[in-house]
Parts: structure tokens; sequence; C-alpha cells
């Protein structure tokens, strides 16, 4: 495996995720209902030390940007299901002026957001893609600003915005006056 994804496989594609959705054994219905892909899927696990200090002052914001950043190096680590629409495009979303790539931990997150969309009955085609090459290759390549949301409509949902640190700085948004670009 090369650091910047260039093994990406094929797409991939889910005959109905509703039977993902509704399966009493999850793992049993992913291994019966898709095709082999020769890149492990594994969700975006953030762990801590369990008996690690809390050094952080009662705002909790370097705390917060550490984990944050411990997030960050994993979800660029790690590979994720990217979708494509009915017409093979990307699937991206639009909100406040920001175009979003929604990108899913495992085949059980893109089946429960097939599932809210009321469209698990269609075929659905995605690729198997790194982190780091969603972010550094694919978010560039956006009209406009954009970002990466994974696991879109879910409480364990995550956004990675397009500023400086998570994205290439030359299509990082400058967040104006707050010293970052």
């Amino acid at each position: 495996m090369t650091d910047n994804g260039d093994d990406v496989s094929t797409p991939q594609r889910i005959a109905r995720l509703v039977d993902l959705a509704v399966a009493t054994d999850p793992a049993t219905a992913l291994n019966a209902r898709l095709e082999p892909s020769s890149e492990p899927s594994s969700a975006v696990r953030v762990t801590t030390a369990p008996n690690a200090p809390d050094t952080s002052p009662a705002d909790g914001t370097p705390r917060a940007r550490r984990e944050f950043a411990q997030l960050l190096g994993e979800f660029r680590r790690t590979a994720v299901l990217v979708p494509f629409d009915e017409h093979g495009s990307l699937w991206t979303a639009e909100f406040n002026g920001v175009r979003w790539i929604c990108a899913f931990s495992d085949g059980e997150a893109l089946a429960r957001f097939a599932v809210a969309r009321g469209e698990a009955g269609r075929e659905w085609t995605y690729r198997t893609v790194l982190g780091a090459r969603l972010l550094d290759v694919m978010v560039p390549m956006l009209p406009g600003p954009g970002g990466v949301a994974l696991d879109a409509g879910s409480a364990d949902g995550m956004v990675f915005p397009p500023v400086a640190g998570i994205v290439p700085d030359e299509v990082a948004v400058d967040l104006g006056g707050t010293g970052t670009r």
C-alpha cells in the first residue's frame, strides 16, 4: 500500500442497503451482501489513555484541539467508503457555501444514511478511499470551499472543514482575524 492512496479499490456495489440496515446480525449481512474489496474498511475510532491526566483549562480548548488532532490523524490513515450518486458523481452535499464530500466509516453507516434518505432500495456504488486522499487530493478538486463529512446524519458524525491544517493551504478558507488562515 502507498501512503497517498493510489491503490484505491475499484467501485463496489451494495445491492440493497436496506438489508444491511435491518439485518439482525450486521457482520453476517455485510459479509453476505458486499462484494469483496482489496481494502479493509475499518471504523474511525479514537481512544485515549484511561489514566491520562486532564491538564486543560476549564474551557477545554487545548484538550479539544489535541483530541481533534488525534481524530484527524486517525481519519487520514483510515480507509472510508465514499458513495457515488445515480449519475456516477462523487456524493457531495452543500451547506452554507461549503461542499462536503460524504464518507462513511463502514457499510452499516452507509446503510443507515441510505435508509434515512429513503433510498435504501436502490443500488449504491462506492469506493474505498484513504481519508488523507480525500482531504489532500479530492477536496482541492471541488468547486469552491470543501471538506469531508464522515458518517453524515449520525450521532457519531464528524466534519473535517476547509481550514488550514486539515485541507491543503491553497484551498483552505481564511477564518478572518482569528490568526488562522
